[in-house]
């Protein structure tokens, strides 16, 4: 298993695969935002854990920030429309999230953005999804973590922190309605030891 991080005793099936979607819930936000949590989601999970950190192409990034340009704080790598992605379980995941939320998504999930966060140094600062459509119209993000707890907070747009959810190993989160432009989210740097962790983030066309 990847240093760092402990495997959970109970994650005891033979392939990495996601699990039934009816146990969702939902929490409602201002302005017609909401987020579902599915603690668990994900059989599988250290496997799954293993695989990304070993086989996905990680690279960093260096982004222009106020007078200079900075290291972003984590791993990245993107799978856009047609790419086939790293596992065939998250081929699967994708196309689960897709029929459950078609109704009110109306449109498929695409694209797969991957993030490795390695230790609590790496982090991501408060922000929306809301380049392209997201900025004008309710879309959907749905986030899957695998490896070391990590908090996802979200507050309304230049707000206080409302929620948080303390985002597990095989953890489901989905963020829709106005939420990517009317609230922001992150996942804070903590001084605390702590192990990685990876996000697979599922998103509609031309939604960053």
């Amino acid at each position: 298993m990847t240093p760092g991080f402990q495997a959970s005793l109970l994650d005891v099936a033979d392939e990495p695969a996601p699990g039934g979607l009816d146990a969702v819930a939902r929490r409602p936000l201002s302005h017609d935002a909401w987020v579902d949590h599915l603690p668990g989601w994900f059989e599988g999970a250290d496997e799954m854990f293993a695989h990304l950190v070993a086989e996905v192409p990680w690279h960093a990034e260096r982004r222009e920030m106020y007078d200079g340009v900075v290291d972003v704080p984590r791993l990245l790598c993107q799978y856009a429309a047609g790419d086939p992605l790293p596992h065939p379980a998250l081929e699967s995941a994708r196309a689960a999230l897709s029929a459950h939320y078609a109704d009110e998504l109306g449109e498929p999930f695409v694209t797969a953005g991957l993030c490795y966060y390695r230790d609590g140094r790496d982090s991501v600062a408060w922000h929306g999804d809301n380049i392209g459509r997201g900025r004008h119209h309710d879309t959907m993000v749905a986030i899957v973590s695998f490896g070391t707890p990590r908090r996802l907070t979200l507050r309304p747009l230049g707000g206080r922190t409302e929620a948080a959810y303390p985002l597990g190993h095989g953890d489901l989160v989905v963020m829709g309605g106005s939420c990517q432009r009317t609230w922001e989210h992150a996942v804070p740097k903590t001084a605390r030891p702590t192990g990685p962790r990876v996000s697979v983030q599922f998103r509609p066309r031309n939604v960053f």
